[in-house]
């Protein structure tokens, strides 16, 4: 693979963002972090890093990384978040990877630290990613889960998993699907999707089933319990919120 530049993109990340820094300065010949407003140390931690930290007004997750790979000054790039790090698996796969030359597109596994317990099951894992890419030929789309379009083969599914130190406690976790169910309710409802009552009803009992038996949520034990009654609430919420958007317009 050419050389690297890695994108992280950052709002008050300072319990997170050294941790991600240090995985990946072995790997990542070059590190652009784009921050829309952090008021805590993240930025002072990214100067001392030695990293190229440039700030950007929030317009969505797609938007932030297409901008810092448009400001990066390697054509192929790693987009991260500040609260994932490489596992040192992860780190050599993409060291023999950069070593054999090739230039191709690279998934990982991401593996999840919820409130200190790795989640191995609950839908949660393997959660492959497309991360590896060329800016010239493919960019970030979509408001949340973006997603990279077009996608060009061969691509390679690398050993070892990306960290992901997602919720230190349950209250961070409320705030995120209750953030991310608004933001997914009004991408549905502008692309004409509406909700019912029945979905309402029947929706969040079927997810919980879902993620807690046919995922294999149990085996993750008090964690997966509470992960998979947080995911059916989440999916309550969801379509509760496009439904009061169907009624209003």
């Amino acid at each position: 693979m050419p050389l690297l530049t890695a994108v992280i993109i950052t709002l008050n990340e300072e319990r997170n963002i050294k941790r991600c820094l240090d995985s990946i300065k072995e790997v990542a010949d070059e590190v652009v972090v784009v921050d829309s407003g952090s008021t805590d140390q993240t930025k002072q931690i990214c100067e001392t890093a030695g990293v190229r930290f440039i700030y950007k007004a929030w317009e969505g997750y797609a938007a932030a990384r297409n901008f810092g790979a448009e400001h990066s000054s390697n054509d192929w790039i790693v987009a991260l978040d500040a609260d994932e790090a490489f596992s040192e698996e992860l780190k050599s796969s993409v060291l023999e990877l950069k070593k054999s030359g090739r230039a191709v597109y690279a998934t990982f596994k991401r593996l999840t630290n919820y409130c200190g317990h790795w989640v191995k099951h609950c839908g949660w894992y393997p959660d492959i990613k497309l991360r590896f890419y060329d800016r010239k030929k493919s960019t970030f789309t979509g408001i949340i889960h973006e997603t990279l379009s077009p996608v060009h083969d061969p691509v390679t599914l690398l050993n070892g998993d990306l960290l992901h130190y997602s919720y230190y406690n349950i209250s961070d976790h409320v705030a995120q699907y209750n953030k991310f169910t608004t933001l997914t309710a009004e991408d549905a409802f502008a692309k004409g999707k509406r909700s019912s009552m029945i979905k309402i009803i029947a929706n969040p009992p079927l997810k919980f089933f879902k993620s807690y038996f046919l995922q294999l949520g149990f085996l993750d034990g008090y964690y997966g319990l509470i992960i998979c009654k947080m995911s059916a609430h989440a999916t309550f919420l969801k379509y509760c919120k496009l439904y009061i958007l169907g009624k209003r317009s």
